[in-house]
Formats: structure tokens, C-alpha cells, sequence
């Protein structure tokens, strides 16, 4: 009888202490020191002590309550993609044209450059000093007064004059052209003109009379050339 009851006992203590056991070696897994009995071991302070085990994945609420707990990624969940800023777009400047009297730069009905139109070129080539463009186009332009043939092979005489004197200013040759349009793109309307071959036609065509410059691209160039 005494063998059962001591028998009955031991069984009992056992099965009292597999939960202390078990809550022991949980808070040792779990990286915090525990006293025997399975009992976490407070500070003075009521903290708990964290052995060499802990990871930032152990927190426990009871000992770590302003820490939350770190949840490892779901391999099963897909990873959101990560939107990548696109490469900001390089806008070149807009292009800039210059328009010069054809009567400033020639003679009337001519294509030589006279003294002031080589000056006012000369002021464009400064303008264009120290900067890069991607192309220079020199477009010339008449008046109605002749054929039309007549007029369009001069404003391509005059373009490529401008074009020629440009170039010679250590412009870069390969992005400079130089086109004619004749009397096709008039200034004045058919009503402002008319009667016959006059001095005052000839003035009040003046304006149809021109060479335009258009720069494309242009921005400033630290590379001599």
C-alpha cells in the first residue's frame, strides 16, 4: 500500500513539473533566463533578462511590450514590384530664329554680302560663342516682283551666302544648311501691294525680303572645338 500511494505521489510531481519544464525551455528558446522552475527572472525594475539566444523574432509582450515581433516574409506571398523613377527626359531648348532683312544684308537683287550685313552676322557668330546646337538653318526668302524661278534660285543664293560667311567664323560646317523658298512664304498679304513695278512696290515688299536663321537645340558647350 505504502509502494502504490508513493508510486501515485511521484506521478503526480511529474506531471507537475512537465509544464514548469516545458515553460522553462520555451523561455530559454525564446531567449529569456528562467529560474528553475520555469519562472522568467525579473530585474528589480520588473524586466526581463534576455540571454544570448535572443533575436528580434523571440520578443515576448510580457517582457518586450513596446517591441513588436518580427514576422518573417511569407516565400508563398509574391513581393510587390518596385516602381522605378524613369530617367528624366532631356529637352533641348526650343528653337530660336532670327530674321534678317534681306535688304540690310544685300544690295537689291543681289546676293553679295554688304559691309553692315556682315556685321550683323558677325553679331549672330557672338551670340553663338561658347554654345552647342544641333543644327543652324539659314532660309532665304523674295519678294513676288520677277518669275518665280527668278526668285527662288536668288533666296538660295542668299541662304548659302549667309550659310558660307557663317561657316567661315569657325562654325561647325556639318550642322549648318542653307535653303531657299522663293516668294512662297510672304510677310505682307496680296492686298497690301499692287500696281505696277514701282519704288513704292519695292518698299512695301521690303518685308518679304529676308533671310531667317532658325537654331535648333542650342545650350552652352564647355567643349573647345
Amino acid at each position: 500500500m505504502k509502494s502504490m500511494s508513493r508510486f501515485i505521489l511521484t506521478a503526480c510531481a511529474t506531471t507537475l513539473l512537465i509544464p514548469a519544464i516545458a515553460s522553462a525551455q520555451e523561455a530559454r528558446e525564446q531567449g529569456y533566463m528562467t529560474q528553475k522552475d520555469g519562472t522568467v527572472v525579473l530585474s528589480g525594475t520588473g524586466l526581463c533578462w534576455h540571454t544570448r539566444s535572443w533575436t528580434p523574432a523571440s520578443v515576448s509582450p510580457q517582457c518586450d511590450p513596446g517591441m513588436s515581433m518580427a514576422v518573417a516574409p511569407d516565400p508563398r506571398v509574391p513581393t510587390p514590384d518596385v516602381e522605378v523613377a524613369a530617367a528624366p527626359e532631356v529637352i533641348l531648348p526650343p528653337s530660336q530664329k532670327i530674321s534678317f532683312s534681306a535688304d540690310a544684308l544685300f544690295a537689291f537683287d543681289k546676293a553679295e554680302l554688304k559691309p553692315e550685313g556682315k556685321a550683323m552676322l558677325d553679331d549672330l557668330v557672338r551670340q553663338l560663342n561658347g554654345a552647342s546646337y544641333e543644327s543652324i538653318v539659314a532660309t532665304g526668302h523674295t519678294d513676288r516682283i520677277g518669275s518665280a524661278a527668278y526668285n527662288q534660285a536668288l533666296s538660295v543664293r542668299r541662304a548659302n551666302t549667309v550659310k558660307e560667311y557663317l561657316v567661315g567664323k569657325d562654325l561647325w560646317a556639318n550642322r549648318i544648311s542653307a535653303e531657299g523658298r522663293g516668294e512662297t512664304q510672304p510677310v505682307t498679304a496680296a492686298a497690301d501691294c499692287t500696281g505696277p513695278r514701282t519704288a513704292a512696290l519695292i518698299t512695301c515688299l521690303q518685308p518679304d525680303r529676308r533671310v531667317d536663321v532658325e537654331m535648333q537645340g542650342t545650350r552652352i558647350d564647355t567643349v573647345s572645338r
